[in-house]
């Protein structure tokens, strides 16, 4: 006898599989910073390992069967992949720079670029409330990023370049999401795989290879990078997106940027002032309540709820599975 899932059941699986995959997303600075590998080693072969890992699985499961893909799809997701592949390389250079915890903080404001984008490039309606809770969001990131108006307190050199390139990875994953709005019929597994097998022929005229011949042990670390933050921490998202509605996944996904701040705390040491842990309130504020459409001030329409609130780096992923279902595709 076959026992049926209820909604309840499939909303607590899809609850715990996110939550997973959020913790899994939260220590990836640790794999990198710990895998002594440079920047573009890590990222490189990041993609290897996710490409090999995420391809025996799609064969596995029958997924390179029925893709979606059209030649025009294809190169959409070629570019898409080679965004997300430059915006893994800055933000990991960032944790360098400044912190896995600031680095990680600043990149999650990617939803509020998406919104700016939206409105230049589809030419979306910019409300004056979602335009205000941008404002909150960046009142808050002066704040987490140590920058007040009589300059940088208490950090090191390049640390403002660091806190850049963290945001420039954010602008490149909200380009990337922009493109991902034409891909909905495209299965999200096979597009995590375009993106890793795109970053190989990339990187590798970047890489340096003859580096790798030192790493000994920690070779463990790249591919983990690869097995668990690109083969099975996407599995867990997209499979969670498909059970959660999207105020769940709004909410669970801040445990992204707690995640990352403990394991920084944790194994690096590394701690938030007080002053940069009162800007993280206003960030997680003003990214829910552009995604579920709270108002700013009392009285005024806020307007229909979003999903370009989520502070998860996959958000977009989610807006491609829930087209997909809507669609009617398995």
């Amino acid at each position: 006898m076959t026992t049926k899932i209820t909604g309840t059941g499939q909303e607590r699986a899809g609850a715990a599989e996110l939550a997973v995959a959020m913790v899994l997303c939260g220590t990836v600075g640790v794999f990198v910073i710990e895998s002594g590998a440079s920047t573009t080693n890590a990222v490189f072969f990041r993609c290897v390992f996710g490409a090999i890992s995420l391809g025996i699985y799609c064969r596995a499961r029958g997924l390179h069967r029925d893709t979606g893909l059209t030649p025009a799809r294809l190169a959409l997701a070629a570019l898409a992949g080679a965004l997300v592949v430059f915006d893994w390389v800055l933000l990991f250079t960032s944790y360098t720079l400044t912190s896995i915890s600031v680095g990680t903080l600043v990149f999650n404001t990617h939803p509020f670029a998406v919104v700016l984008l939206g409105a230049l490039v589809f030419r979306e309606r910019l409300t004056a409330t979602k335009l205000g809770w941008i404002v909150v969001a960046f009142a808050g990131l002066l704040l987490v990023t140590g920058i007040v108006p009589t300059g940088v307190h208490g950090q090191h050199g390049g640390y403002l370049e660091g806190v850049a390139l963290a945001f420039g990875a954010a602008l490149l994953y909200a380009f990337a999401t922009i493109i991902a709005k034409s891909l909905t019929a495209v299965r999200p597994q096979v597009i995590a795989l375009i993106q890793a097998l795109v970053g190989i022929p990339l990187l590798l005229p970047l890489a340096d290879l003859a580096a790798t011949t030192r790493l000994g042990p920690r070779w463990g670390w790249l591919a983990g990078l690869g097995v668990i933050h690109t083969c099975v921490m996407y599995i867990l998202i997209y499979s969670s997106f498909q059970k959660l509605p999207t105020s769940r996944i709004a909410v669970l996904s801040f445990i992204y940027p707690v995640a990352a701040v403990v394991a920084d705390r944790v194994v690096f040491g590394h701690h938030l002032t007080l002053l940069q842990a009162l800007g993280i309130p206003p960030i997680v504020a003003a990214s829910l309540a552009i995604g579920r459409g709270w108002r700013l001030l009392p009285g005024r329409p806020a307007g229909s709820p979003s999903l370009l609130g989520h502070g998860s780096f996959h958000w977009s992923a989610s807006a491609i599975v829930r087209a997909r279902s809507r669609g009617g595709a398995s």
